[in-house]
Order: C-alpha cells, then structure tokens, then sequence
C-alpha cells in the first residue's frame, strides 16, 4: 500500500424530502446570489427548479439561472457563465442534473475568481487558487461529480479535465425519485459509467490493497445486482437509491486510497466522445471491453483476481490470461443487458481517426496515458481497432 491523504468534505443527503433542507444549506455559507445551471425542462418538471427559485426568494438570495449545459459540456458556455458571475458578484453556484452541469458549475467557479481565460487551468498554464462554493441538486447517478474534485470540459476536439480539492462540492441532495423518470438510455449509461470509476481504481499493480480491494469488489457486486434489478423494474425505487449511493461512493476518492489507478480506459474515451459526439456511459462501455481484452494479454493479474472474485471464474481450470479474457466477455455481457452497443461498429464508427485520437491523447505521442498498462500512441490504436 502506498502512504495516502484522504479529504473529501462533501455533505451527503439522500432521501425523498432532501430539498427541505436546501434553505439551511444554502444559510451555511451566507448565500447572498445564486447561480442555478441544470440541463433541459425536466429540472422544471421534476419541481426543482420553482423549489430552488422560492427557496432563494424566501432567503433574501437573488436568483440567476441557466439551463443550456449539453453532454459533453462546452468551454463556451462556461465562459459565459463565468462573464454573468463576475457581473452579478455570484458567491455561489447551484448545479442540478448529472456530470455535464456540475462539471460545468466546477468550472465556472474556478474560473469567476480567476483574471485569466479558465481555459488555462485545463492546459495547465494556471492552477485555481481559489473557487466560488458549490452545491449540487443530483438527478442522475452516473458521473459521481456530485462529491468529487474533477471537472471535464470540452473545448472543440480537446476534452480535458482538472482535479482540485477546492472544486468539491459543499452538499450533494440526491432524490432517488427524480432518478425514476429518467430516459432508459440515460440510466444505463450512468449504470456503465459508475462500474467504470470502479474498474479504474481496481486495476492497479500497488500490492497489499487488500482492504480497497474488497471494498471495490462489494461495490462492484451491489451495482450488478441493482442494475438488473432496475432493467426489470425501472420504478423500484430501493435500487434507485443503492445506484445513487454507489455513484458517488464510487468516485470521491475512498476506494482509491493507498493505491495508484489507472484512468487509460477513460482517456480513450474522452477522445472518443470528443471525435464523435457520443455519449460518455456508452463510450465508455465500448473501450472497456476493448482495454480488457487487450489487457488480458498484457497484463491479467488483476483482471484474473476480479474474474474470480466477482464471477467465480476458477483459477485451477483456467489461466491468468484465460480468466481476463473470460471477465472482458463478462463485462461486455453487462453492458448489453443495460441495451448500450459494445462495438463501434455498432455506431457505423471505423478506424478513419483512430490516428487522430491516439496522438491527442499522448499530446502529439509525447506522453502514454494510464498506468497499469501505459499506453503510447501505438496501443492505444491496437486498442481502438479492438473496439471495432
């Protein structure tokens, strides 16, 4: 095990009546004009949005909001938000939805301090020395951005993220009833993007882990079995809350403590869905299945401890090797019980930019990306063309 210091001061409310509490929250940190940024009319729908404005009107709190986050979430619009916080002394900033908007409000509030353009922080030319406060309102379990310290913006084909504890949310509230009007193809993808955070921080070549170990293997077992139990009853509402809480248990930093992760699956993707636009949860399903394969020719120790802990895959009738591959068929068989494509084919996507995306993602072939296996441009192309 690796030394370690774990933060994460996230205030974490779950339940049905989580927005009573808003007003107390918002009084913590003398809230005096609010920004709401959320994606698209079912914020209003659901009620959060009349519920946040009335909560402000009754604290005295002047009230901006934007609704216009996409997938993928643009460093335009958060330029844009950025100008109205300076104009409007915004001194905190109220995210609802999914990664894409919290990722944006992170952004936004380490950019309304800043001089410079906020671009800077996601090349590294800058580093965030300050962030206005956040809060986030989550109705879709999948990113774990709601008590996390990473935001992930896209600025044309460059996808790029930053990890400062300043951008970590002062309150999460998580409704497992909003979760439950969600479109089908939306769940899955959040279900596909929480097991990824786990597969990220499980592969690891750190020895003596055998405590985040466990914890990621217990995880990883509670999310399959509420996965199916969500595809066969999209309304059952305890299932909806145990996803809600393995989203964000998934992603704030506990199951990674004393161990180096990897994060080469992800960087792919963020590559992927960049190039083409697609949605982050089926990408990432996709290069999943693709890295396990390659990695299990590589690389199976750890893939073969996961075979066998997860799916009881036998060490004596099988190899290392054999068991990885075994748990890549495993996984892809997962993702399609969520109904997401595990091929690019699929998406009538081929290796036209596969190039491309390897050199973007190794800075020009300079840099490799993860770490269990690092990657250079060349596997990473190896990789993609497995993905086909």
């Amino acid at each position: 095990m690796n030394s370690f210091s774990f933060y994460n001061p996230a205030n974490i409310l779950l339940g049905t009546d989580v927005l009573e509490n808003l007003s107390d929250q918002l009084k913590k940190f003398n809230v005096h004009s609010l920004l709401f940024v959320y994606s698209g009319d079912f914020i209003k729908t659901l009620g959060i949005w009349d519920k946040v404005k009335q909560t402000c009107e009754q604290n005295d709190i002047h009230f901006y909001s934007n609704g216009n986050v996409v997938p993928n979430p643009k460093v335009e619009l958060v330029r844009e938000l950025i100008s109205l916080g300076k104009e409007k002394n915004i001194d905190f900033i109220l995210a609802c939805g999914g990664g894409s908007s919290i990722d944006t409000a992170k952004a936004t509030a380490a950019g309304i301090p800043y001089k410079g353009d906020v671009w800077d922080f996601f090349e590294y030319k800058a580093v965030p020395k300050e962030a206005i406060n956040i809060g986030v309102i989550s109705t879709i379990p999948s990113s774990g951005s709601e008590s996390s310290n990473a935001s992930i913006i896209s600025n044309g084909l460059h996808k790029c993220g930053i990890e400062y504890d300043i951008l970590i949310p002062k309150f999460a509230m998580m409704n497992p009833e909003y979760t439950v009007t969600l479109p089908p193809y939306q769940t899955s993808c959040g279900l596909a993007d929480i097991l990824s955070h786990m597969l990220e921080r499980y592969f690891t070549n750190t020895s003596y882990v055998d405590t985040t170990d466990y914890m990621l293997e217990g995880a990883m077992k509670a999310l399959l079995v509420n996965a199916d139990r969500i595809m066969k009853n999209p309304k059952d509402i305890n299932a909806r809350s145990e996803v809600q809480c393995l989203a964000f248990i998934a992603h704030n930093g506990l199951l990674e403590i004393g161990r180096e992760t990897d994060w080469g699956t992800h960087r792919i993707e963020h590559e992927l869905s960049a190039q083409y636009g697609i949605t982050h949860g089926e990408g990432i399903a996709i290069i999943t299945v693709a890295w396990t394969k390659y990695a299990s020719q590589h690389n199976p120790k750890k893939l073969s401890q996961l075979a066998n802990r997860l799916f009881n895959i036998d060490y004596y009738n099988f190899s290392e090797s054999q068991m990885a591959s075994i748990l890549s068929e495993k996984l892809e068989s997962y993702f399609k019980s969520l109904k997401l494509h595990t091929r690019l084919s699929e998406l009538h996507i081929d290796d036209k930019h596969f190039e491309d995306m390897a050199l973007r993602a190794t800075k020009n072939g300079t840099q490799t990306v993860g770490h269990y296996i690092p990657l250079d441009k060349n596997k990473i192309v190896e990789i993609l063309k497995l993905a086909v």
